[in-house]
């Protein structure tokens, strides 16, 4: 059986709960786009690859988030903008996205397992160090989150071909760097995380 999913197996029934809810991120790192966040209850179809998204090929990665999104009790998507990531921080954006995805997932988990984030929710939850690697709920998260942002850069990459997002998804590659440098930053730069690369 999959690991995670005997984790989490064991943590229900030794908590004595029913519907666990996993959440986890996507690109809290990159210098251009949102970051993403996931909240999931998984479903009776159980999927034995699952895994921390990071560990998954991006090919294999898409044929589980179809697999996962017909199955789920519910999951919810929440995206934070680069605007608000610079007004704010990278780590107050990802909480909100985190905190509004559980918000709206029906119906109300009995339990909230986060990957590393402390939240602070109105339901019982739990913070995670390598939760993604840990529990099947919060891997389920993370693959949603990292397929959905992902299915937005490549949208992106349309709209500013020069910078590749398609292939770099945002992240601070050598290429991506340089074409920054050469065109300036465009809309879904996150100005706060390329102000020090400018100057260089």
């Amino acid at each position: 059986m999959n690991i995670l999913l005997e984790n989490e197996n064991k943590y229900i029934s030794q908590n004595r709960i029913k519907l666990v809810c996993g959440v986890d991120e996507a690109g809290r790192g990159p210098l251009a786009g949102p970051v993403a966040a996931c909240a999931c209850i998984p479903g009776g179809l159980l999927i034995e690859e699952i895994n921390d998204s990071k560990k998954i090929s991006e090919k294999k990665r898409e044929i589980l988030y179809n697999q996962l999104i017909e199955g789920v009790v519910c999951y919810k998507t929440i995206f934070v903008s680069p605007a608000e990531i610079d007004s704010t921080n990278i780590l107050l954006a990802t909480k909100r996205a985190m905190q509004e995805a559980v918000s709206h997932l029906f119906p109300i988990p009995d339990r909230v397992l986060i990957d590393a984030v402390q939240l602070d929710l109105s339901l019982p939850s739990e913070s995670v160090i390598k939760g993604d690697a840990t529990f099947y709920s919060i891997a389920c998260a993370s693959i949603i989150a990292k397929v959905e942002r992902d299915k937005l850069m490549y949208k992106y990459a349309e709209l500013y071909p020069e910078y590749g997002f398609d292939s770099h998804k945002g992240y601070g590659t050598k290429h991506h760097i340089e074409m920054i440098k050469k065109y300036g930053p465009c809309e879904i730069h996150r100005k706060s995380f390329i102000t020090g690369l400018l100057h260089r």
